[in-house]
């Protein structure tokens, strides 16, 4: 065994976590948490989806993002409706979802901001470069 190696999947979640907490105590004026905010700007640039496409675009598996659309479709953010060969179901950010998201910005753009400061521009830079690398991994596994 090897003595004080940090573990990077628990230091990684460890600082996802952090993050999140942070960004979802500046969006919570909008009513939003982080999760909440990505699926809705995620149907907003591509428009209705498939639920099994929007969760793989979003990286989140379909019991979590069920989850999130049932509190969305609830809200009257979201609609989910079957797709005419009735073997899908497609979702669709809602004029009232628009309208939230866009109340939301400011919020996200303020937590951004606060994040950025904290690192530093060159520290932010790095590390948003090795997060990408370390997502890209998905990628090179799927292939």
């Amino acid at each position: 065994m090897i003595a004080n190696v940090a573990c990077l999947c628990a230091t990684v979640r460890a600082a996802s976590r952090e993050l999140t907490r942070r960004y979802d105590a500046a969006l919570r004026p909008a009513g939003l948490r982080t999760t909440q905010l990505s699926l809705l700007s995620r149907l907003e640039d591509d428009g209705p989806l498939p639920v099994s496409r929007l969760a793989a675009r979003l990286g989140l598996d379909r019991t979590s993002l069920t989850r999130e659309l049932h509190v969305l479709g609830e809200r009257g953010l979201v609609v989910i409706d079957e797709a005419p060969d009735r073997r899908r179901r497609i979702v669709a950010l809602t004029a009232a979802g628009s309208e939230t998201l866009t109340a939301a910005w400011p919020h996200w753009e303020a937590a951004q901001q606060a994040a950025f400061a904290g690192l530093g521009e060159e520290r932010t830079a790095r590390l948003l470069a090795d997060l990408r690398a370390v997502a890209a991994l998905a990628t090179e596994t799927a292939a």
